[in-house]
């Protein structure tokens, strides 16, 4: 049952280890398929010694449908996000550090770096502490997303989100980049911030890149302050 797509979930927790997001086992990938399924990684496997039938697939109430090993110790999470936000179909789940020493000095992480806005879709939350395994993990994400595709789980990881896994990937490497280059700033000195007006402007800007976008309004690029 759905072999590309675990293998696509692999694919990405292997990427994941490359870009320095997780350690090991650490972490979990979910995805929804068109016709409700729940794909979910196992508790404690490393992905490269993942296969496809090491993914569990199970439907919105934690019944497993294929596969015999445990899901993710994060399961009942995971599964209150797809059950809250019909529009989610991938979630990530990851322990990349830097975005998460952010949630220890701060409770938001604002998009005043554009590549923030353009990949998370606005600024980032940092939610309230819940244990690891929590239901609580999945209600606090759900409650502080709004229309962001990332939360960062306080003293614990981060959250993203997205209509597919490709986005939900490209939403967890980007936050890391430029939690990254944030921190490094904020090293130095105060740091500068773009005004809330600048951040939707990137926010709105990124819907019209890449192929198969539609053309970018004229004016949407002018400055504004």
């Amino acid at each position: 049952m759905f072999l590309e797509e675990k293998k696509r979930i692999i694919e990405a927790g292997i990427k994941l280890d490359r870009y320095g997001l997780i350690s090991l086992a650490g972490g979990n990938i979910s995805t929804k398929t068109d016709t409700g399924e729940i794909l979910m990684t196992p508790s404690g496997m490393i992905y490269e010694d993942m296969e496809p039938d090491d993914v569990l697939v199970m439907d919105l109430e934690g019944h497993i449908i294929e596969g015999t090993n445990k899901p993710s110790s994060d399961m009942d999470g995971i599964l209150y996000i797809f059950s809250r936000r019909p529009d989610i179909y991938a979630a990530i789940h990851t322990h990349q550090p830097y975005a998460t020493a952010i949630s220890l000095i701060q409770n938001e992480f604002r998009a005043d770096l554009t590549t923030l806005g353009n990949a998370c879709g606005g600024n980032v939350k940092v939610t309230p502490y819940s244990s690891p395994g929590s239901t609580e993990m999945g209600m606090d994400t759900v409650e502080y997303l709004g229309e962001s595709l990332a939360v960062i789980l306080a003293h614990h990881g981060v959250m993203t989100v997205g209509k597919s896994l490709k986005q939900a990937l490209t939403a967890a490497v980007y936050l890391e980049e430029t939690a990254k280059a944030y921190l490094a700033a904020k090293a130095c000195g105060p740091t500068k911030e773009l005004s809330d007006a600048q951040i939707r402007q990137t926010v709105e800007i990124y819907k019209y890149v890449g192929q198969g976008t539609s053309q970018m309004p004229e004016g949407l690029t002018d400055r504004i302050s």
